[in-house]
């Protein structure tokens, strides 16, 4: 185990460091693994798992026992962590999770996830990105992976990592591009992005959640020993999904909850005025299952609303 630092000294303005830690497992060849997390600044729950990922190498046998090299990056958009940043990077108020690979001659988001994604993404054989809901989302537990050529790989992945759902994104209806997963498939990376927890409260069951995917991970990988994995019933597949908008500003009182089984036309919620007054009735677009919806009643005009897994 060797603790690392990162420094982005490409950016404008001030320095970042990445701290990571890397293992290279004493128990002979294998593929080289990258786990991130907080790629959005205000999922925890992630972030604390590979906290614990990283004590568990550091103190335990498993370290030992590893077949391949793991690269561990806890915290991977420091800046928006540090400022408690909902979705975006501070400086230009972008999604780093719709800028990889990113950009060297682009804006700050562009060549931080340029500079992540050469440092991180690119040497990986397999790359795990672990989410959450952000501090305004419920969130019910899934797996997504690409469509690509190494898609049977990703598919794999996400069957064993534990969620009860996983959803495959086609590259003609890509409704998240731009994402560490996507950028990762392009260049032929199986990669999948897990998202356990909701609202930005690191609770202790969807870090242990994440912590016990990511082990089942690298035991269907063979890099450990086949006991440290948990059996996890089979997922809902769900072949993409639709993401619902408001086209106006307006308080949102959603009518459906995370999980939940809906049919086409089913009225999702409702989006109001300043007097209670109806502007916007949300209703499903296909049969399908919210794995993710905004709680919080104040959105904007184009603001996300929720997103419903095809059933």
């Amino acid at each position: 185990m060797e603790h690392r630092t990162l420094t982005l000294d490409t950016l404008p303005g001030a320095p970042v460091e990445v701290p990571y830690a890397t293992v290279t497992g004493g128990g002979g060849e294998g593929p080289r693994v990258t786990v991130v997390a907080g790629v959005h600044g205000g999922e925890y729950t992630g972030m604390a798992a590979l906290l614990r990922l990283v004590q568990a190498l550091d103190h335990g046998p498993d370290a030992a026992r590893l077949r391949g090299s793991l690269t561990v990056v806890p915290v991977l958009n420091q800046p928006a962590f540090w400022s408690r940043s909902a979705f975006v990077v501070p400086a230009d108020g972008k999604n780093l999770n719709r800028c990889f690979p990113g950009d060297p001659a682009g804006s700050y988001t562009d060549v931080l996830a340029h500079e992540l994604f050469e440092a991180f993404i690119r040497p990986a054989d397999v790359l795990l990105d672990l989410h959450a809901g952000d501090l305004p989302e419920a969130l019910e537990p899934f797996c997504l992976y690409e469509e690509s050529p190494v898609e049977d790989r990703a598919r794999e992945l996400a069957l064993v990592y534990g969620t009860g759902h996983v959803v495959r994104q086609s590259r003609a209806a890509r409704t998240v591009g731009g994402s560490t997963s996507a950028a990762a498939a392009d260049i032929g990376v199986p990669a999948i992005t897990a998202e356990i927890g909701a609202n930005g409260i690191c609770d202790e069951a969807s870090v242990a959640g994440h912590l016990q995917g990511v082990r089942n991970v690298l035991a269907c990988l063979g890099m450990l020993p086949a006991d440290v994995a948990v059996p996890a019933a089979p997922p809902v597949e769900h072949d993409g999904w639709a993401w619902l908008r408001t086209p106006v500003q307006g308080f949102w009182q959603a009518l459906v909850g995370v999980g939940d089984q809906v049919r086409t036309g089913d009225q999702l919620g409702v989006v109001l005025g300043p007097w209670g007054d109806e502007l916007h009735r949300v209703t499903a677009p296909t049969d399908g299952c919210p794995l993710f919806l905004t709680t919080s009643p104040a959105v904007l005009a184009d603001g996300l609303l929720l997103g419903l897994a095809r059933s």
